[in-house]
Order: C-alpha cells, then sequence, then structure tokens
C-alpha cells in the first residue's frame, strides 16, 4: 500500500472518497458549508434530524452529485475538541479505514492531518494517523484457498491532504516512522496468528534468524544440548512434555555507543500451551497458540528499533518452549533447579511460563542490561483484573514503570500499574524448594510477578503482563480477530524517548 502527500482545497480533489473529521456540534465553517452544496444538502438534514452529531467513533457517509470529483465524502466524529487525543486519532483513521475497506474502496483522500488539537506535533498527528490506516488495513488470510465474497479489499492507496505543502517532508517523515512500526506489530501478529502444528519453537526460532538477517542484527540460538551444559533447569523442565524441541533466541542490534549497556527485552515464547499435566480446559484450548505474544512483542520491537536505526543497543532473549502433557512431562511436586542456581516446586505445570521466564532472566544478566523488560501473557488473573483494556506493570523500578505508563498512553497500547510489595512473597515460599511457581488464586497477576522478581533483583526491571491484550476475540478497527502484537507500539514509544 502507498502513501502519498498533498495539499490544496477540499473540494478541488479527485478522490473516491474524502474523509473528514467533524468535532462534536461544531457544524459551521465554510469547509463544511462546501461540503454540505457537494451532497445537496444531505450533512445538514443529517445534524438537523440528529442522525450526525459528531460524537467520537460516529461515521456519515454520503455521496455526492455526478459532477463533482469528490465522489464519496465520509464524515467521522472527533468527539469534543478539549478531550481528543493521539489515541482517538488513531482510532478514527483505523475506523474509516475499515468502513471503506469494507465498502470495497482501495483508495481514498484523508483530510484528517488538518484536524488541530490541544498543540499536539503535526508530525505526532501524522504519525497516528498513518499508524491507524496500516494497522486496520492487516489481514491473515494465507490459508484462506478460496476468495471470500464481499471480503474487504487491501488498500492500493491513501491520500494525506494536508493544510500547509510546507509540513510535506514532516509528513513523509511520519509516515515512515509508522510504517516500521506497524510492519513490526504485523510481525508479532503474524507468529501469533500462525497455528500451531507450524509454530514449534524451532519455527519460531527460524522466524527470529530470518528477521535478524533481513535487518542487519545478530542472532544466536541456543539448542537444547547447549541449555542441558549450561543447566537451564527450569525452561527444559517445561519442555521435557513435548516431542518438539526447546531453544533460546537471543538477539543483539547494536546502534548505540558500543560500550554503552544495553536495554534488554524478553518475552515469553510458549507456542502452544496445553498446560501440561495441569491440562487446560477444552474450551478456547486452540487460542493457546497466543501463549508467545510476549516472544512475538518482543522479536517485532527488534524489527522496528533496527529499521528505525535507534540510537541504543538492545538485546532480546526469547526462552521458546512447547507445553505439553505426557509421559516425560513435569509433574506437580517436582522440583525444578533454575540456571540461578535457586529450586522451584512446580506447584501447576500451568504456570510455565513464569518456569522458562526465569532462566531467560537469569541468562541476560551476562550482558549487564542498564533495564530489563519482560513481556508475557501470563496471568488468567490479569485479565479477571483488567478486563481486554490494559495490561498490567510491575517492577522494581517505579521511574521505569511511569515511563512504560507514559509510552503506553501515548502509543495507544495502555498499561496499569498494580503492586509489587514484599508480603506477596510470603504467598511464594515452599515448604521443600527456595520458591513455589504458583501462589494461589489470590492476587495471581502479582504473585506471578513476585516469582519473576525473584530472578530478576540484580536489575532495574519492569514486568508486564500483557495476558488480556495479546488476542482480540471479536475484532475492530485497527485489530482484527486474532492476535494483536501489542505491546510493539507501546516499546518503540519507550525505546524512543529514551534514546532522544
Amino acid at each position: 500500500m502507498k502513501f502519498t502527500v498533498k495539499a490544496g482545497s477540499l473540494l478541488q480533489q479527485e478522490t473516491p472518497c474524502l474523509v473528514l473529521g467533524v468535532f462534536a456540534e461544531e457544524f459551521i465553517g465554510e469547509a463544511l458549508s462546501h461540503i454540505d452544496q457537494l451532497v445537496g444538502g444531505a450533512f445538514k438534514r443529517a445534524t438537523s434530524s440528529g442522525e450526525f452529531s459528531g460524537r467520537n467513533g460516529e461515521t456519515l457517509l454520503l455521496h455526492a452529485g455526478s459532477d463533482a470529483t469528490v465522489e464519496r465524502v465520509l464524515l467521522v466524529g472527533l468527539g469534543k475538541q478539549a478531550a481528543f487525543t493521539l489515541r482517538a486519532l488513531r482510532q478514527v483513521s483505523s475506523s474509516a479505514t475499515k468502513l471503506l475497506r469494507e465498502k470495497q474502496l482501495d483508495h481514498f483522500l484523508l483530510a484528517l492531518p488538518q484536524i488541530t488539537f490541544n498543540e499536539t506535533p503535526c508530525s505526532e498527528r501524522f504519525q497516528a494517523i498513518a499508524e491507524g490506516v496500516l494497522l486496520a488495513d492487516y489481514r491473515y488470510d494465507r490459508y484462506l484457498s478460496v476468495a471470500e465474497p464481499g471480503r474487504p479489499v487491501s488498500l492500493s492507496k491513501v491520500e494525506l491532504l494536508l493544510s500547509d505543502e510546507g509540513d510535506a517532508p514532516l509528513a513523509i517523515a511520519a509516515i515512515a516512522t509508522a510504517k516500521a512500526i506497524v510492519d513490526g506489530v504485523c510481525f508479532a501478529r503474524d507468529l501469533v496468528n500462525a497455528p500451531g502444528n507450524l509454530k514449534t519453537p524451532e519455527y519460531l526460532a527460524m522466524q527470529a534468524v530470518a528477521m535478524a538477517e533481513q535487518v542487519g542484527i545478530s542472532a544466536t540460538l541456543l539448542d537444547r544440548k547447549e541449555m542441558e551444559r549450561q543447566g537451564f533447569g527450569a525452561l527444559l523442565g517445561v519442555a521435557q512434555g513435548s516431542a518438539q524441541a526447546p531453544y533460546l533466541i537471543v538477539l543483539e542490534y547494536r546502534g548505540g555507543i558500543p560500550a554503552a549497556p544495553p536495554i534488554a527485552l524478553v518475552g515469553k515464547g510458549v507456542t502452544f500451551d496445553a498446560g501440561g499435566i495441569s491440562l487446560k480446559p477444552a474450551e478456547k484450548m486452540d487460542e493457546m497458540k497466543m501463549d508467545m505474544g510476549g516472544a512475538a512483542a518482543v522479536l517485532g520491537t527488534m524489527q522496528a528499533a533496527a529499521q528505525l536505526k535507534l540510537p541504543l543497543n538492545l538485546v532480546a532473549v526469547v526462552p521458546a518452549v512447547e507445553n505439553m502433557p505426557s509421559g516425560t512431562a513435569i509433574r506437580p511436586g517436582d522440583i525444578l533447579t533454575s540456571l540461578s542456581g535457586k529450586t522451584i516446586e512446580v506447584m501447576n505445570t500451568d504456570a510455565e511460563g513464569r518456569l522458562i521466564l526465569a532462566d531467560a532472566l537469569t541468562y541476560v544478566g551476562r550482558f549487564e542490561p542498564k533495564i530489563v523488560i519482560d513481556l508475557a501473557t501470563l496471568t488468567g488473573a490479569c485479565i479477571i483484573a483488567l478486563g481486554n483494556q490494559a495490561a498490567a506493570a510491575l517492577g522494581n523500578d517505579d521511574d521505569l514503570l511511569q515511563q512504560l505508563l507514559q509510552a503506553g498512553e501515548r502509543s495507544g497500547e495502555r498499561f496499569w500499574q498494580m503492586p509489587l510489595w514484599d508480603e506477596y512473597s510470603e504467598q511464594i515460599k515452599s515448604n521443600f524448594a527456595d520458591v513455589k511457581n504458583t501462589g494461589g488464586r489470590a492476587a495471581g497477576t502479582i504473585t506471578a510477578a513476585a516469582f519473576l522478581q525473584k530472578f530478576a533483583a540484580d536489575y532495574n526491571w519492569a514486568h508486564l503482563d500483557i495476558a488480556g491484550m495479546a488476542w482480540e476475540e471479536q475484532g475492530k478497527a485497527g485489530q482484527p480477530k486474532g492476535g494483536t502484537g501489542f505491546g510493539v507500539r507501546a516499546l518503540i514509544e519507550y525505546l524512543r524517548k529514551t534514546s532522544s
């Protein structure tokens, strides 16, 4: 899909559809008056009757007269101007794109760049608009052998109509940034959406290596034999129930000063999670191919960071395993010796993500990182607490957590901080080992983080539980049903601010 930018009068454009944003109850002005004439007074009739009020997310598609160069006008409601944000602009852009794709329009003109609000820089507005379009153009259809009638078309061209021709260089740069970020998101979405019979740990490792070669970063894989030699007892304990070989994926991006310590990203990579001996219920088990959403986000972030040439050093560590029940699987009550030397009593084999992350968090220490951030679809308790509106953020560095929360708000990927007080560690004390891998039902998201903290005590560390955000159940504007790629945009926003 190609973006172009231009400037000029709204009504002198030639396009199948002109997309125009309208703030709530702000229906006066020369531009809207001309638009109303173009559609034969239909806009005024719609506002007078209450059919269109300009509330956030509302749309009104009108056809122009046969002699007009603009064939259609799509009015999108923006809500109250004082409450409008970049997040809302991105969503409006996605909503308009989704609607027009469903109407079988593969190109259109967006006048949304002309919207101004809260002194937001135009480069940020342009980027949000481009992100919204690109996110809404995503589809995962590689296993559809027959084209479905009426299926939304893929976009061929989208034009951005600027209010000032001098803003064109900023718009072009913002679009390039948006494309790099959304490419990372879509890479992550593709990984999450891939079926479990394809997406083995080896497949995930090969995809990571191929991506690394494409963007020019280094990749190292540790196989079972090497992990046995080094003592990855927790990770290998999870992997021993599956016929699929485990891997530790290590990627390094060096964009900063050579001697500068890196920021480390760690992503849970359970390519399919049946729960092990503590077997999951059959209902929705098909969705457990998404239990590597944290790994996907980390890999997508590495791709985007390299494409953006961010001036910092990054290392990514992804433990990739499959969690299956079998005669060789670990049992509740087993005790594993982790890479750190700490022993772990396994109370529930379906609390496997924290086991593989324990070894990954220990391993990343050899890079002497200045910051460690892990992402994981870790706990169902997180969905109970926050639903599908935000991911949980916990850690031992309040400044880091605040920076991540702010990056999440700016990028449209929200986090909510939960406490990690020492008292929660009481729930994961074991009678037979250094720690146990579950703390019971109460505060499940927090006790999972308390477990990870045992292996991240030497770092400035944040844990992001994305269990409720890595998979979209119904589908919505900017996000069809399936993998979301959640975390890529927020991490890139954080990294860009950190490196600026």
